[in-house]
């Protein structure tokens, strides 16, 4: 994963095990006060609560413990392949994009980051500046010519 990733990951664990977890706790105490806990909405609710953010906390822990942080502006060369931001073109409607291709977790297309492992970043490993790369799509296949690569 890169480095903005990694934060990202660690600033939401950190959330969740200083105000999430403490305020959930409370919760479930307040809860416990009305009574009958088998009849008990809010109860249940705080405790399924607990459990997704124990869940969470496990999960985000267990990335973190396996990642492997890659500092992309220390990578450089004309392939393409993790932490490259990379410039296309689609050939069929002339439309520019630019992806840096993250881990599967950082992924947003939204933010113009795209997964590792998806059909797009796939094709381009290994590609450089000039290639032509074809994707198969739902909507068929679909051709994207490389126009730049940067290491940002």
């Amino acid at each position: 994963m890169t480095g903005e990733g990694y934060a990202v990951l660690d600033d939401e664990l950190k959330r969740l095990k200083t105000q999430e977890r403490p305020s959930v706790i409370a919760a479930i105490a307040e809860a416990r006060l009305h009574g009958d806990l088998s009849e008990n909405a809010e109860y249940h609710a705080a405790k399924d609560r607990q459990g997704w953010i124990e869940g969470r906390i496990a999960e985000i822990e267990d990335k973190i413990a396996r990642a492997q942080i890659i500092d992309v502006s220390r990578l450089s060369g004309a392939q393409i392949k993790f932490g490259a931001t990379v410039s296309v073109i689609d050939e069929d409607t002339e439309e520019a994009a630019r992806y840096q291709i993250v881990g599967e977790h950082e992924a947003d297309v939204k933010q113009g980051k795209i997964s590792l492992s998806s059909p797009l970043s796939r094709a381009m490993m290994g590609k450089e500046v000039g290639d032509v790369v074809e994707v198969n799509t739902p909507g068929g296949v679909k051709a994207y010519e490389i126009t730049k690569l940067e290491w940002v």
